[in-house]
C-alpha cells in the first residue's frame, strides 16, 4: 500500500485561523495566569518580561511581539593572552642523558636459524633445527 496523495489533493492547511472569542471565564482565567507570570518574573529579576492583560492575552495565543526590538550586533572582545617570561631550557650535556641512541643488536650465531613456522593459526615460531620442524610438522589439530 502505498502512501500517495490523489492529485489535486494536499497535506498542508492554507486555511487562515480565526482568532479565539474571548469569553468572561476564559479572560478571568487569563488574568488570574498573568498575575502568577508577573509575580514570577519579578521574583527572578526579569522585570522587563512583566506584562498587562492585553500582552498576556497576545503572549498565550502567539501573537506577542516582545517590546525590546532593539538590535545589538554581537562584537568581539580582544582575545586574551597570557604574558610568561622565556624560560630556556637547561642544557644536558654535563648531565645523565637517558635519550642516548641504543647499540644495534648483532646475531651472535650460536644457533643457525633455519626458518619459520606457523603453529597455530598465525603464531609464527622460529625453527632452529630439523627435529622442531617435523615436531611443528606433527602439530595439527
Amino acid at each position: 500500500m502505498t502512501m500517495h496523495l490523489e492529485r489535486g489533493l494536499t497535506t498542508l492547511n492554507t486555511k487562515k485561523r480565526k482568532k479565539a472569542k474571548l469569553t468572561l471565564g476564559k479572560v478571568a482565567k487569563l488574568e488570574q495566569q498573568m498575575r502568577e507570570h508577573n509575580k514570577f518574573m519579578k521574583s527572578i529579576g526579569c522585570h522587563n518580561l512583566v506584562m498587562n492583560l492585553k500582552e498576556y492575552t497576545d503572549y498565550c495565543q502567539g501573537t506577542y511581539k516582545s517590546k525590546n526590538r532593539e538590535f545589538k550586533p554581537l562584537t568581539q572582545t580582544e582575545t586574551y593572552v597570557r604574558k610568561t617570561e622565556y624560560i630556556p631550557s637547561k642544557n644536558s650535556a654535563e648531565s645523565f642523558a637517558p635519550c642516548t641512541r641504543k647499540e644495534p643488536q648483532q646475531y651472535s650465531g650460536e644457533r643457525k636459524l633455519l626458518g619459520i613456522a606457523t603453529m597455530h593459526k598465525s603464531n609464527l615460531v622460529p625453527v632452529f633445527s630439523d627435529d622442531e620442524a617435523k615436531e611443528l610438522a606433527k602439530m595439527r589439530r
